[in-house]
Parts: C-alpha cells; sequence; structure tokens
C-alpha cells in the first residue's frame, strides 16, 4: 500500500500492531536492502518504509541521482513480502512522517550510527526503540553503480 494521504487511515486501521519504520532512497534495491528490510520486518507486526522523493535524492546523493523513479522505487519496494507499506517523503529527513506514524521501532542499517538515526529522540520519547541492524558488506547502490560505469 502506498500511504500518500492515505496515513493517517492506515495508522487508525492498524492500531494495536507494532509498527516498525525506516527509510531510505532505495534507488538500487539489493542483497543489503532486502536483507536489513527482512530483519527489520521481525520486529513488528508491519514494516512501514520512508523513500525519499526524486527531488530529495537529488539533493542527497547528486543531479545524477536517482537512477529509478520515486514510483518504481515504491513498486519495487511493495513487491516485497516484508514489507507492509510505503510513504513518498519530499523533505530531505522523515522527521514529520516518523512524527506522525509514531512507530514503536524505528531502525536503519547498520551503516548508521543509533545516535545519527533522525527521528531516534522522537521514538524514544514515547517508549519506543531505535535500532541500527547489521551491514551487509560489499552491497551499496553507490558501489553497484560506480561498478557498472568502470
Amino acid at each position: 500500500m502506498i500511504l500518500s494521504s492515505g496515513t493517517k487511515k492506515f495508522i487508525e486501521l492498524n492500531q494495536g500492531k507494532k509498527i516498525v519504520f525506516t527509510n531510505g532512497c532505495f534507488d538500487i534495491l539489493h542483497r543489503g536492502h532486502v536483507t536489513y528490510l527482512s530483519e527489520a520486518r521481525k520486529l513488528g507486526d508491519l514494516l512501514v518504509v520512508g523513500v525519499n522523493s526524486d527531488a530529495s535524492v537529488k539533493r542527497l546523493k547528486g543531479p545524477s541521482r536517482p537512477i529509478n523513479s520515486e514510483a518504481d522505487r515504491a513498486f519495487v519496494l511493495l513487491g516485497l513480502k516484508t514489507v507492509d507499506a510505503v510513504e513518498i517523503f519530499t523533505e530531505d529527513t522523515p522527521l514529520e512522517l516518523i512524527k506522525l506514524i509514531r512507530p514503536h521501532v524505528l531502525v536503519k542499517g547498520g551503516d548508521w550510527k543509533i545516535e545519527q538515526i533522525v527521528g531516534g529522540t522522537e521514538v524514544l520519547s514515547w517508549g519506543g526503540r531505535v535500532l541500527s541492524l547489521n551491514f551487509v558488506n560489499g552491497f551499496s547502490t553507490t558501489s553497484i553503480i560506480e561498478r557498472s560505469r568502470a
């Protein structure tokens, strides 16, 4: 389910369920992403993924990115059995989305230190957990792009 304007409705329909939230660009989905999303899903009843909009990815990664459009990235993520919902956000960070969803668990990949995770302070303030999951070495979108150009 792509949430978009239905985020509040999704939250209402899933009251009482443990929501896990993560976010990222997910420009070229790879083994590292799939592994970490699978780990994240095991931490709750639902996994909601915030996806950076195309404009946000350009600001964060440079003018040659994203490789895949936000609609395509959301579609591919929703094709994974571990992902229950996707929300595309236009800001550079998902802080406002995190405040709206109020997840029970906030996770990022192992290349993030817990204190660097945007929204961590907020999630902890309402009694949630913030985790940095295992990192799968050798897999990153940037390295895939670099290898393909070589």
